[in-house]
């Protein structure tokens, strides 16, 4: 994300976990920035002394490896930063999250806790990761042309899931797209992305038949050069979506984009695609990384902040 832009101004070290640095390193890279950021790969079972701040790095759960919060000891005050997450019990990706690590914490006493609140509005429990399959599953199942999924090119649970459905249903995986291609070379890199499972190279994509691929591509928000428009305009060069083949957006539109994202549904559905969202679904398409109002209760009354 924001790294490239803000390091040359605080030109410090970083310190993260394996996955966080592979993905990193490959931002810094394509701005020759690689020789010059001094990346500190940390064991997430040791305290970091840095300066007068011990540092450690609590596990949960979210839509990619490796999530943790930091937990950051001071001789002022103790502070609980959480970064993305939720609790999730069935996680594509790691491992379920454990309550006893949360209410270690709340017996430390802590002075603050900075928490991921955007979701703060929505009732209940966010929906688990694990849980989508059974509903893409049968959509891509009962798809008789090409299936193209669209997600966030970050979310490596999401590809997972996919990949398993496209094996389970037969069909050939294509990912369409720079940021979520990133993230598939990170996965390997990191030996996160099961070895058995082939991702067809996109020059060959337009020799295969039709109703034998799953592609998986960006553009769940509507980007003007992102994968997903520019099959919706036809220009996608390896290949080109037909009338009979279906889009799935696995993913919630962020507030701003619904402008963006309606004109998008509006060329696939002029093309005679098939269009599946959320809001003409039965079935739950998307699973938020981020903690819903029950999830925010059970944090805090573990972790229990002044």
């Amino acid at each position: 994300g924001a790294v490239p832009d803000l390091w040359p101004q605080l030109r410090c070290p970083i310190y993260t976990t394996p996955f966080t640095a592979e993905v990193l390193q490959r931002k810094l890279r394509a701005v020759q920035l690689i020789d010059k950021v001094p990346i500190i790969i940390v064991d997430d079972k040791e305290i970091q002394r840095i300066g007068v701040f011990n540092v450690e790095w609590i596990p949960l759960t979210h839509s990619i490896p490796e999530a943790y919060g930091i937990l950051i000891t001071t001789p002022a005050a103790t502070v609980f930063h959480t970064a993305d997450w939720k609790l999730d019990p069935e996680p594509v990706v790691g491992l379920p999250y454990q309550p006893h690590h949360y209410q270690q914490i709340g017996r430390r006493r802590i002075d603050a806790m900075i928490c991921d609140s955007t979701n703060a509005m929505q009732v209940g429990w966010s929906a688990s990761e694990g849980s989508l399959q059974a509903g893409l599953l049968q959509y891509i199942a009962e798809a008789t042309g090409r299936v193209v999924v669209t997600c966030f090119g970050s979310n490596l649970a999401r590809l997972k899931t996919l990949a398993d459905i496209a094996h389970q249903t037969g069909r050939h995986i294509g990912i369409l797209g720079r940021a979520m291609n990133n993230m598939l070379q990170v996965a390997k890199a990191c030996r996160l992305w099961p070895e058995e499972t082939t991702i067809v190279d996109s020059a060959h994509l337009g020799y295969l038949p039709p109703e034998t691929l799953l592609l998986i591509v960006t553009g769940s928000q509507g980007e003007a050069r992102s994968a997903l428009s520019r099959l919706s305009l036809m220009q996608y060069h390896d290949i080109a979506l037909a009338p009979g083949d279906t889009v799935i957006f696995s993913a919630k539109a962020i507030p701003g984009n619904e402008t963006d994202i309606e004109q998008l549904i509006n060329r696939l559905t002029a093309l005679s695609i098939r269009v599946i969202t959320d809001e003409n679904s039965d079935k739950t398409l998307h699973a938020s990384g981020h903690p819903a109002q029950q999830e925010l209760q059970t944090m805090y009354q573990w972790v229990q902040p002044r």
